[in-house]
């Protein structure tokens, strides 16, 4: 090579000609051997350092394609992964924002990009027979597959991948991050995890290879196949029942009853521990024939001690003009399952309301009491009550 530059500390200095094992200077005589030269070797480490990062960089943002779809004609592809089941043409994407066409593959943009890490009391999930007073290390990224009109977390649901910050993650990151915390239990919510279902389901694997448990909080909109594959690796998930007509899934969710709750029931099948969330809108679904219908079913499909949740709705999203939900209704909603069998029902978002703590079904006596998010007693002894020995449903330990 000739008249080779080199650039060091941010001077020039003379130009050189390199003949095979001798650098020659313009001024005559001989230099250093070439493969000898300090300056080489710092630029040749500096090479592969750069090459390193590079392709670093490059692994974590490579698309990771999708799982659950199949292709049509011309590149257009079919989503399998939820009800919607999106045809999508190339450079299209899925109505959850966060799957896309690329030239006839399907790709996932939120595989390892969470935008929400936080280690939450597990009551936040809402699970209250599950691990009791424990921590679950919280995660979700952008995107979900309902439209939900009353939504607290729209500013990452309702948005796009590059609309929102994120941190690059990958599953194996993300395990050791849980080990770190010290966390029992990796959590998927604050969105909806079917949208990063493959990221989901890595991180489930990992986790439970390390004797982490793997918890959900979902809307339930899912198809049969990718369900059943996830729940080998779920102990526990929290579904949102959000009404019981299709009418009411329709006005506030566009979406529709019937998928969620054949995905309860597919859970409950594959043994995996199951509560239920339903907000209460005032006005919409708090009237008693359909409290009562929705009760029933669950008592019918899923047991009697299937814990459900009444949470109190506050104006949000595109819902503002809506009053908060009279305490009252949440109270009357409560009597209503009651009655019809259930053994378990709480009430949510009301803070040291008594409706929060755990009784026993069958002396009444207070088994875990809560404040908020943290409990301040707990009366069970080897998963039964200490008054009278009655056998109480949940994973205590």
């Amino acid at each position: 090579m000739k008249n080779l530059l080199f650039f060091l500390g941010g001077q020039a200095r003379p130009y050189a000609t390199v003949c095979r094992k001798y650098v020659t200077t313009r001024r005559g005589g001989l230099a250093r051997p070439f493969l000898y030269s300090k300056h080489v070797w710092s630029l040749f480490f500096l090479l592969c350092l750069v090459f390193v990062c590079y392709s670093s960089a490059y692994s974590q943002t490579k698309p990771k394609e999708a799982s659950y779809y199949k292709k049509l004609e011309n590149k257009v592809l079919q989503c399998q992964l939820c009800p919607r089941r999106c045809t999508i043409p190339s450079g299209g994407r899925g109505f959850c924002r966060v799957r896309e066409n690329k030239d006839g593959i399907l790709y996932t943009l939120v595989y390892g990009k969470p935008v929400a890490l936080h280690i939450d009391p597990i009551e936040k999930k809402p699970l209250f027979h599950f691990l009791p007073s424990s921590t679950a290390y919280s995660i979700a990224t952008a995107g979900c597959n309902l439209r939900c009109k009353f939504c607290q977390n729209w500013e990452i649901s309702q948005r796009s991948p590059e609309e929102v910050e994120y941190t690059q993650l990958s599953p194996e990151d993300l395990i050791a991050k849980v080990i770190e915390s010290g966390s029992p239990t990796i959590a998927y919510t604050y969105t909806e995890p079917t949208i990063f279902y493959e990221y989901m389901l890595e991180c489930a694997k990992l986790a439970k290879a390390k004797g982490i448990r793997n918890i959900m909080h979902s809307c339930g909109y899912i198809n049969e196949e990718p369900l059943r594959e996830l729940a080998k690796y779920l102990d526990a998930a929290n579904i949102d029942l959000k009404g019981f007509t299709n009418e009411y899934y329709s006005q506030f969710s566009e979406a529709t009853l019937d998928p969620v709750l054949k995905s309860l029931k597919i859970l409950r099948e594959e043994g995996v521990r199951l509560e239920i969330t339903c907000l209460i809108l005032p006005g919409y679904n708090d009237d008693d024939s359909t409290i009562i219908k929705m009760c029933s079913w669950i008592k019918d499909n899923l047991g009697s001690d299937t814990p459900l949740h009444f949470s109190r709705f506050f104006p949000m999203y595109k819902l503002t003009a809506l009053c908060p939900t009279p305490v009252s209704t949440l109270e009357k909603v409560r009597q209503l399952a009651l009655g019809c069998g259930l053994k378990y029902v709480y009430i949510g978002n009301i803070a040291g309301h008594p409706a929060e703590n755990t009784y026993c079904p069958k002396c009444k006596k207070i088994l875990i009491e809560r404040k908020g998010y943290f409990v301040s007693q707990n009366n069970l002894q080897d998963g039964k009550c200490k008054f009278c020995g009655e056998e109480i449903k949940g994973v205590w330990k």
